[in-house]
């Protein structure tokens, strides 16, 4: 399924989200807000990453939904937002992340970004987007080791393979393997992700949810 895009049509932003299902969404919250509201602050996380996508105004935006597109929440958006659905495909992250690049570079420069991070601002989109002028790929690390974006210019070495995910080792061994391929890259600052209950202190006011049994 074509993006659409163009060109000259800038930076496409791909959103990876899971359905705010109980159970699904957030699991590792669920001792700290139960499964109900764990499932609440995906939805919660998900429509900020939209909006800070759509207010960064750096090209289209699409929509990566896991288990599929077919969760009311997604068709939702696709209806009310105009905004393009694809499902998630791939066994582990590392997969669903290189099946959407596969698709999105074929008409440009793109990011990839998940639903974890509130840190994430307009600014930082834009920052991004600018960067894959300079270079062949740029992060976002986050504090827990991993990185909340990823955007890269074309097509290139096998950066997802073998990572082990879930682990403080993410963005070392993604350094590794650009080291190792000689490819350019660039990092910006490191920004907090939501994943652990001790991570629910960041949230910024407007996306809590109230503690399990409250």
């Amino acid at each position: 399924m074509a993006t659409g895009r163009t060109r000259d049509a800038g930076v496409e932003v791909a959103v990876l989200a899971k359905a705010p299902i109980p159970g699904l969404a957030k699991t590792r919250l669920a001792p700290g807000l139960g499964p109900n509201g764990a499932a609440r602050l995906q939805r919660r996380l998900t429509l900020r990453s939209l909006a800070t996508a759509r207010a960064a105004d750096i090209g289209p935006i699409s929509l990566w939904c896991a288990p599929d597109v077919g969760h009311r929440f997604f068709r939702t958006l696709r209806r009310v937002c105009r905004l393009p659905c694809h499902d998630q495909r791939g066994e582990d992250l590392g997969a669903r992340m290189e099946a959407c690049f596969l698709q999105l570079l074929t008409d440009g420069p793109a990011l990839l970004m998940g639903t974890d991070c509130p840190a994430l601002t307009p600014s930082h989109l834009r920052a991004a987007a600018a960067a894959l002028g300079r270079v062949d790929a740029f992060f976002y690390p986050a504090t827990d080791g991993g990185y909340v974006l990823v955007g890269l210019r074309r097509h290139g070495p096998p950066l997802f393979d073998g990572i082990r995910w879930g682990t403080a080792s993410v963005m070392q061994e993604t350094r590794r393997k650009l080291t190792a391929s000689g490819w350019s890259w660039s990092e910006g600052e490191t920004l907090q992700d939501i994943d652990e209950v001790t991570d629910l202190a960041h949230l910024p006011q407007g996306l809590r949810i109230p503690a399990a049994g409250a």
